[in-house]
């Protein structure tokens, strides 16, 4: 079967390409990238005022299969995702219970690829029931399909235990991902220490507590010589930490969150509990960190840390209310957002969310190279949506963007060349 899809601006960081093409889709891969292709008898996609992109890449989500369905499952969350223009997902391990074991895994990556509308890559955990006990058959994982390996949802608390984590994934050229929390320094907390959490009369988290393990973990990774992946950055502290490390040529990348560059710990007031995260929304002044490390290239990739919760789970007081809100569906226009804000350019902005978390994972994706699977995103970024509850294809509905009206959104989603989304 033959596609062509027509006249788009194709922007492909990943072969430096930003200009007007032709794409011919060939069993489900890339065969051609021309202007004016003749295909004769293929399918055509007319892309015409459109940005057609490698299919984006998510490398940081909660699908919540197995064990907590009632939150999102492995169709609902890739479907959310193709509607985002995500067709590759990185899926978290803190699920009930826990991907620490190849069956597991495997159960996630056979689901995705039979039912799931975007591919479904495993983040194996790190120690065994994500305790910080024992690690995992990180080896078995890998082969079982696993692309990295993280205990998030919380922190790996012993030292101990990370550097051997960080020395094991090394010997397969794994990433080590980490949710970098100095527990003792949370204490409860439930939004960002400073003047706002004192009017509110909420126990705050300092920025030192996500500082204090980032710099942990990035003294490992210089000593065992490991790739660390510092997870949703949220502080201009871990920015510079990260950043002098890069200089010295430690192997640390990080990503950083939408919510973290597009809202300050002033959404809190009014207690609505779709702002309550973690890492916390942070000061005017680590967003602005946040988007300056966007911009200098000090942040590897931007990942939404889609974390999807039931009404009952966020329908409670502030306090105790869970962290986290979707994002696989507001991804694009809040990142686009940074394109019209000048902060960074639009292959900038594509490369955060394409090659560049394909490069951390290892996986074969974010390319429009000839031979590349045919995972592809055409995009309108001028068209404005109004976010609904109802219309998201999440199963939960906590999201902080509700009832806001954004600009930028994917009108179609390809995975293997066949067509998982098409907005009317």
């Amino acid at each position: 079967m033959k596609v062509l899809v027509k006249s788009g601006r194709v922007v492909d960081p990943a072969n430096n390409i930003d200009e007007k093409l032709d794409i011919l889709i060939e069993d489900g891969k890339i065969a051609e990238l021309a202007a004016n292709i003749d295909a004769g008898d293929a399918e055509i996609i007319n892309a015409a005022g459109t940005i057609v992109t490698p299919g984006l890449i998510d490398m940081h989500v909660h699908l919540r299969e197995p064990g907590l369905e009632y939150k999102e499952d492995i169709v609902s969350g890739t479907a959310a995702a193709a509607a985002g223009g995500v067709t590759s997902v990185a899926c978290m391990p803190n699920t009930c219970p826990p991907i620490d074991n190849l069956p597991l895994a495997q159960f996630v990556i056979n689901k995705a690829r039979y039912e799931g509308s975007a591919n479904v890559f495993p983040i194996g955990a790190i120690s065994q029931g994500q305790k910080g006990e024992i690690l995992t058959e990180m080896g078995e994982l890998l082969e079982g399909g696993c692309v990295g390996f993280s205990d998030d949802g919380g922190p790996v608390k012993n030292g101990e235990m990370m550097r051997r984590a960080l020395e094991y994934a090394n010997t397969f050229g794994a990433p080590i991902i980490s949710h970098a929390e100095d527990l003792s320094l949370v204490a409860g907390g439930a939004m960002n220490e400073g003047a706002v959490a004192t009017e509110l009369g909420l126990k705050g988290i300092p920025n030192a507590a996500e500082d204090a393990m980032a710099s942990r973990d990035i003294m490992l990774a210089e000593l065992t010589g490991a790739h660390l992946h510092l997870a949703h950055v949220s502080t201009r502290g871990s920015l510079e930490l990260i950043r002098q490390a890069k200089s010295r040529g430690v192997r640390v990348t990080c990503e950083v969150t939408p919510h973290h560059f597009s809202l300050t710990e002033e959404a809190v007031r009014g207690y609505d509990t779709n702002a309550k995260m973690n890492p916390p929304l942070r000061t005017q002044d680590d967003v602005d960190a946040v988007r300056a490390a966007l911009a200098d290239g000090t942040v590897d990739a931007i990942a939404t840390d889609h974390a999807p919760h039931h009404v009952d789970d966020k329908n409670v007081e502030f306090a105790v209310a869970a962290n986290g809100i979707v994002g696989l569906e507001t991804l694009l226009p809040l990142t686009l957002k940074l394109v019209a804000d000048k902060v960074i350019s639009l292959p900038q902005a594509i490369s955060l969310m394409s090659c560049n978390p394909a490069k951390i994972l290892n996986i074969d994706r974010g390319t429009l190279s000839i031979g590349a699977i045919a995972d592809i995103t055409l995009i309108n970024p001028n068209k404005e949506w109004l976010v609904e509850a109802e219309a998201l294809r999440s199963k939960s509905k906590n999201s902080y963007f509700i009832g806001q009206t954004l600009r930028g959104c994917a009108i179609k989603t390809l995975r293997a060349g066949k067509v998982v989304f098409s907005r009317d």
